[in-house]
């Protein structure tokens, strides 16, 4: 669901006027050491009037503006800069010295594998703002991130399929702990989007192999978020739109130093559905509540505490056709309620130490049942297997308790070291109302040990060194992981990266449930980065290889004996100067993928794994018409379809059919108007929002389900081909208008 804080940050997207020009002002911008800086937006506050430093540093610019008024400076790398000048048409020579921010590692970036969005990264690539308006996203995290390269078009299945991996190979973290259920539960064949909103977030590290030793338990990559701080005033918002309502409040002290929020969202798409007509049959239509509470502290200059606590609740149900048996129907209920606690405390110990520790807390329970139905919606209880098997019940309960410590040491210059410690306790409880009437409930206690280095060698060359123990007491098996990253730079802009690692993860626990004696499975990850970025724009291309070994098979019974490789080559291209007014970007895979588990006959490439994939986004802000125009565009060759079944004759799975979907292509635009642009000075703000999810309306085709014999196939496909939102969202008490400025420059 769209949340209410959309409407703040759209507006800071959508902001941006021009002035004539007057005053002509220049200059050079240095360092405090004398070096020029290139690629620097020097800038009137208040006002689009501006320009960019040049190779030398110089800068030149003409403005409009008469009397007193700021000069900023942004650069990445460097801290904010402002000074107030006096504007009389006269021409103004001002040179200006900026102090490099501190804790930025300026002089080189290990980037393979990673693409980093925050306050201070110069890797940045995704913010909060452009996941919001990513056209086909809707506002989902790791729906904007199916726009970057080695990510797949995945619509069955929730989760992030990342270059050649599954979607249950992939971790995320909040705060630097581990979230147990990112995604809302599974629903058959239709993929869920994440509970957690991007506004949330100030930091977004997304990590498609190599990522730091920090993390661990995750085959493929890690999503890696980071909470925002404290609010800049005291606010409110409400929204209403076609799906549902959103309200919260935000209260910052007179000290503006702590702040308490509360946010509430009710989500019902019966009357959607009365406009939209849907594939299957929802006899109990999609109910979502929402709601969340936080806190944050400044506890010192450098020190803040943050908490963060959610509960949301669902429900739904929906018929679909047997396959077995097209005359009878499967009806799919479910229930959950999903709690999440977070507390966070970052401090600065002394100018060389730092301490973060963190812990969060989640309980998920999830309701479901399936009964085998006729025609006229009564249950049918029929003794023979596969009809046996579709009448149950199971209540799946799981709790997550994890605390995690790290230490950072920062010796002179950049290099520093950081270590520390986390304990995660799984407790799940898993009942099933079936054929077997099992119950079974598991614990683990997963402890781990860390350390990790950032080396510079030169001011153009720097390593990253780090190691992790892990122990599984539910596995009663350790290991120990090697991670390595090396980074050279290549001119002023440019740098090559490359990145080693080992990593590891336990087996699901619809597998440990089975048995316990299986071991971890892993992954060896090589990659090498090429990267270019200035102000204006990103290059990026990346080359990997991925070695799998110990992957689960189930067959003849449970083991570890599954491996498999993805290699491939990634593009990404980011562009804000090419087109006047116009921000894009541009990404491509070539994945190369076999992998032999589960209960593959032999190596074959995975059903989730698309050869080619590429996306385009556009986003467009028309001032005059006080409105910003999105558009998405995703392609992808076909994925592979099998049917494997048994033969008891020759006692082993075969390959009774295979082939391949049709390509994968989807067309979204979003549409949002401020009416409130032209009055900055206003107490309130309100933005419509219209967006259409494949606007062609092409066939989806994501896998087929075959019947017990065989003998039937049918396509696995969305629940309609397209989406259409629309929303106005209103927010009171904060004026937004210096960080419309500022964003935009």
């Amino acid at each position: 669901m769209i949340r209410s804080s959309l409407l703040l940050t759209l507006l800071i997207f959508l902001s941006c006027l021009g002035a004539a020009a007057q005053t002509t002002i220049s200059g050079k911008l240095t360092d405090t050491r004398g070096r020029a800086i290139p690629n620097a937006s020097i800038s009137i506050k208040d006002s689009y009037d501006g320009a960019t430093s040049d190779s030398t540093g110089h800068y030149r610019f003409v403005t409009s503006e008469t009397g007193a008024r700021m000069v900023t400076v942004s650069c990445i790398g460097y801290n904010p800069y402002e000074k107030e000048i006096t504007l009389n048409n006269q021409q103004i020579d001002l040179n200006i010295q900026v102090r490099e921010a501190a804790n930025e590692l300026k002089a080189v970036v290990v980037t393979a594998g990673s693409f980093e969005a925050s306050d201070s990264k110069r890797t940045t690539v995704l913010t909060s703002l452009d996941i919001v308006t990513t056209a086909s996203a809707n506002a989902d995290v790791t729906a904007a991130l199916r726009t970057l390269p080695g990510t797949q078009q995945i619509g069955e299945k929730e989760g992030l399929f990342i270059r050649g991996g599954s979607g249950e190979e992939a971790r995320v973290f909040i705060d630097g702990t581990l979230v147990n259920n990112f995604f809302y539960s599974p629903v058959p064949d239709i993929a869920q989007r994440g509970r957690f909103s991007p506004f949330l977030f100030k930091g977004t590290i997304f990590s498609s192999g190599g990522y730091s030793a920090l993390y661990g338990q995750a085959l493929s990559g890690a999503l890696i978020l980071e909470t925002i701080d404290l609010p800049e005033k005291t606010s409110a918002n409400i929204g209403i739109h076609s799906v549902g309502g959103t309200a919260g409040y935000q209260h910052l002290n007179k000290k503006k130093n702590a702040s308490w929020g509360v946010n509430y969202a009710y989500t019902n798409l019966w009357a959607y559905f009365q406009l939209v007509k849907q594939r299957v049959d929802y006899f109990r239509v999609p109910e979502f509540q929402y709601a969340d509470g936080n806190f944050r502290i400044k506890t010192s200059k450098t020190g803040m505490l943050k908490g963060y606590a959610t509960f949301q609740g669902n429900q739904l149900g929906l018929r679909s056709t047997d396959v077995d048996s097209l005359a009878l129907k499967n009806a799919f209920t479910l229930k959950n309620h999903n709690i999440y606690f977070n507390l966070s405390w970052k401090e600065s110990l002394s100018r060389s130490w730092r301490i973060y520790i963190g812990s969060s807390y989640s309980t998920n329970k999830d309701n479901y049942s399936n009964e085998l139905q006729n025609q006229d919606n009564e249950r049918q209880e029929i003794d023979e297997i596969p009809y046996s098997l579709k009448n149950y019940t199971a209540v799946l309960k799981g709790n997550l308790t994890t605390l995690k410590t790290v230490l950072e040491h920062r010796f002179r210059g950049l290099s520093a070291i950081r270590f520390g410690g986390e304990y995660l306790y799984f407790h799940d409880d898993m009942s099933f109302a079936d054929t077997l009437g099992r119950h079974n409930v598991m614990n683990d206690r997963f402890t781990a040990a860390f350390a990790e280095t950032d080396i510079y060698i030169t001011n153009n060359l720097a390593a990253k060194l780090g190691t992790r123990f892990e122990h599984s007491s539910l596995l009663d098996r350790s290991n120990i992981v090697p991670r390595l990253s090396i980074a050279y730079k290549l001119g002023s802009l440019g740098q090559a990266s490359f990145a080693y690692g080992l990593f590891f993860q336990k087996p699901e626990k619809n597998q440990l449930i089975v048995s316990q004696t299986l071991g971890y499975a892993k992954a060896s990850h090589y990659i090498f980065n090429l990267q270019k970025v200035t102000s204006v724009n990103t290059l990026r291309i990346e080359a990997f290889y991925k070695k799998y070994d110990d992957l689960v098979k189930t067959y003849p019974g449970l083991n570890n004996s599954g491996y498999g490789y993805a290699k491939g080559v990634e593009l990404f291209w980011r562009d804000k100067k090419t087109f006047k007014g116009v921000d894009y970007w541009v990404s491509y895979s070539f994945l190369d993928t076999k992998r032999d588990y589960l209960n593959y006959p032999y190596s074959i490439q995975p059903n989730f794994a698309a050869n080619h994939t590429a996306s385009l986004v556009i986003k467009k802000l028309i001032t005059k018409w006080k409105t910003n125009i999105n558009g998405s565009y995703s392609f992808a060759t076909g994925r592979p379809y099998y049917d494997i079944a048994y033969n008891s004759g020759a006692s082993k799975f075969e390959m009774r059919d295979n082939g391949k979907t049709s390509t994968y292509n989807n067309l979204s635009i979003s549409i949002n108007y401020l009416p409130s642009l032209s009055k900055p000075d206003g107490k309130f703000f309100t933005v419509w929002v219209l967006s259409v999810n494949n606007v062609l309306n092409q066939k989806q085709v994501y896998n087929y389900n075959y019947s017990y014999n065989g003998l039937i196939k049918t396509p696995v496909q969305p629940p309609a081909n397209q989406f259409f939102f629309i929303g106005c969202f209103i927010s009171f008490g904060i004026d937004r208008t210096d960080d419309v400025i500022n964003n935009n420059l």
